[in-house]
């Protein structure tokens, strides 16, 4: 067996995995960069998009909610549940009064749209998630998380964040090792530094986009679910039972494509109520101008009233309402979240570009169009310094390389390969599969000399 010392043994075994990351889930990030750029560039053209819908020019005293309301139960002929009611508190906003409706998908409802001065119908449409996405940033947002192929899809995704953070540690790793003593100017590292230069200036944000989108994920995104909870990282949730313990939320439930709500009841909300529980609310100290009522879904729970707005400084908090006394049961503040908690909620917002509004766009733009330049100069660096016939080189593939690793570094490798695979079972399958069509390459690549030197 070739052998090599220890070090060129793993800068051998770490540049064929950073070729088979970038050759192969290379596409995969950057369809996720390119869709989650357009994701983001894109609040200002549907805010213009359905400028009707958002907003209204009529001036005058708001009318009661319970009145808005009735508007849309008219519009919708009474026959869905309502699910949430999210009051044109700035002027000039409409109100939009959301629905379940069993024809939508899951985290989907319907909203109608209502002038809070006029008490016209300004929209009828789409909504998705908790943060209440239309049709436009839906389409994309599916794109980004699923290719448009339901559950099925999202295993790209999760793919693509699987592997990010391990091309670009790898990435760093390899130009440590084999970087040049001194400045060498060819063609070929000139690119190179091109590629170390924005590996460099993106890393950063690989490794939180990783992170961020592996929590979103639905496979390693249920063992960082597990995680949370057992670290007690889950995001505080107000007690909506009248008698009872209070539980968690998941910031990424609109992803996971898992609706945050409970069996839908019969029990029609009295209209009425609407308008002194948001009085309760306020009083009781919430006060931002983007707020979330959802009545109760059954007689033993509260009302809750929830701040929605999730740019800096965050609001984000919520009370219980009793509809009976109209009286604040619970309260929860961001303020006394945990530090996860927190960090999870600015990591959430920052990926879809809301935390910091307009520059945390334009800085996701430029990553975004970074990381797809990367990976096409990658691809170039290989179509330049590709082999012209197959290498039957073991230092060219895992196994062998993997073999040519001293005994605790292969024990090692192999402890953090399961590991790592059992947390991300997406990663730990695409790994396998790597080393498969790796070896079944090298052993027909190796017939083949071998049938050549006989002849």
């Amino acid at each position: 067996m070739t052998t090599c010392n220890s070090r060129a043994a793993w800068g051998n075994l770490l540049r064929r995995l950073h070729f088979y990351v970038g050759l192969f889930v290379g596409p995969f990030i950057f369809i996720a960069a390119l869709s989650g750029t357009l994701y983001v560039a894109t609040p200002q053209l549907e805010n213009s998009l359905y400028h009707h819908a958002l907003f209204s020019d009529t001036q005058g005293q708001a009318r009661p909610l319970a009145e808005q309301i009735a508007v849309a139960e008219q519009v919708t002929g009474g026959e869905l549940r309502l699910q949430a009611v999210r009051p044109g508190l700035t002027t000039g906003e409409t109100t939009r009064v959301m629905y379940v409706d069993p024809a939508l998908k899951a985290s989907e409802n319907r909203a109608i749209f209502i002038d809070p001065v006029s008490l016209e119908v300004r929209g009828d449409m789409t909504v998705y998630g908790t943060s209440g996405i239309l049709p436009l940033r839906q389409t994309i947002d599916y794109l980004h998380q699923s290719l448009l192929l339901g559950d099925v899809g999202r295993l790209y995704s999760e793919l693509a964040a699987s592997w990010m953070w391990i091309a670009a540690l790898g990435g760093i790793a390899l130009w440590f090792s084999t970087r040049p003593k001194r400045r060498i100017n060819n063609r070929f590292q000139n690119r190179r530094r091109v590629h170390v230069s924005l590996g460099w200036v993106l890393l950063t944000g690989m490794l939180l986009f990783s992170a961020t989108g592996l929590t979103w994920s639905q496979w390693a995104g249920g063992n960082v679910d597990k995680l949370r909870a057992e670290m007690g990282w889950l995001t505080p949730q107000v007690n909506t039972q009248l008698h009872g313990p209070a539980g968690v939320t998941d910031p990424h439930a609109e992803h996971h494509g898992h609706p945050m709500t409970m069996p839908m009841s019969q029990m029609k909300p009295d209209l009425t109520l609407f308008d002194g529980v948001l009085h309760a609310a306020n009083t009781a100290g919430i006060d931002a101008t983007k707020l979330e009522i959802r009545p109760a879904k059954s007689g033993t729970q509260a009302w809750t009233v929830t701040e929605i707005d999730r740019s800096w400084p965050t609001q984000v908090d919520a009370v219980a309402v009793d509809p009976g006394t109209l009286t604040v049961l619970d309260h929860t503040r961001f303020a006394d979240y945990p530090l996860m908690a927190k960090l999870t909620r600015w990591g959430v917002d920052f990926h879809m570009g809301v935390l910091f509004g307009l520059p945390n766009q334009l800085v996701l733009i430029a990553f975004g169009i970074g990381l797809c330049v990367m990976i096409v100069w990658g691809y170039r660096m290989w179509w330049m310094r590709r082999p012209k016939q197959t290498a039957t080189d073991p230092a060219s593939t895992l196994v062998q390389t993997w073999l040519m690793l001293p005994v605790w570094g292969r024990m090692l490798s192999l402890v953090i390969s399961v590991l790592l695979g059992l947390a991300m079972p997406v990663m730990g399958c695409s790994l396998v599969l790597f080393v498969m069509a790796d070896w079944l390459r090298w052993r027909s690549a190796t017939k083949l000399s071998l049938a050549e030197s006989i002849k």
